[in-house]
């Protein structure tokens, strides 16, 4: 079998799990599809050699975001009679919503290329030192701006949660 094979394969166990987070009725398989989403997706990153994304990917989404969502929904315990009602306004965005998305993935669609991943450049293109190498001489300043950024949002954070507890003693 061969890499392209192997990425048809991928792309089509990816779309399909993808699929069933939409499809499924029950908010947890739902969750739990999109963690297998994540992993395909990751597959399909270490596919194009960019085994540092693929690792992140997996790290931030598979393993945080969806422990944070299936909190969500346990705390939540929703039911069919504590879900809200839809309204017509609620339809009528996400048929706007939907339309939209759909308008921009067929724009994405005209302008894409197949890739042959079986042709690779450089095979040291998504390696950590790569990456580290372009992050610090030619993107240095937004990498600061931004770490910068992240220290101003974490101290933020803290002084909001002090402030909060302040009040409630």
């Amino acid at each position: 079998m061969d890499i392209v094979t192997v990425a048809y394969i991928l792309g089509g166990l990816t779309l399909g799990s993808a699929l069933m987070v939409i499809l499924s009725t029950h908010p947890v398989r739902s969750v739990l599809y999109l963690i297998v989403t994540f992993f395909m997706i990751s597959a399909n990153y270490i596919l194009l050699n960019a085994q540092f994304v693929a690792i992140v990917n997996i790290i931030v989404y598979a393993g945080a975001i969806m422990v944070l969502f299936l909190f969500v929904l346990m705390m939540l315990n929703l039911s069919k009679e504590t879900e809200p009602k839809s309204s017509i306004f609620m339809k009528l965005a996400a048929a706007i919503a939907g339309g939209g998305l759909l308008t921009v993935f067929i724009s994405a669609i005209k302008k894409a290329s197949l890739i042959d991943p079986s042709t690779v450049v450089n095979a040291d293109q998504g390696l950590v030192k790569n990456l580290g190498k372009v992050l610090f001489t030619d993107y240095v300043l937004p990498f600061e701006i931004s770490s910068v950024l992240f220290i101003a949002a974490m101290v933020g954070a803290v002084l909001l949660a002090k402030r909060d507890k302040q009040i409630i003693d």
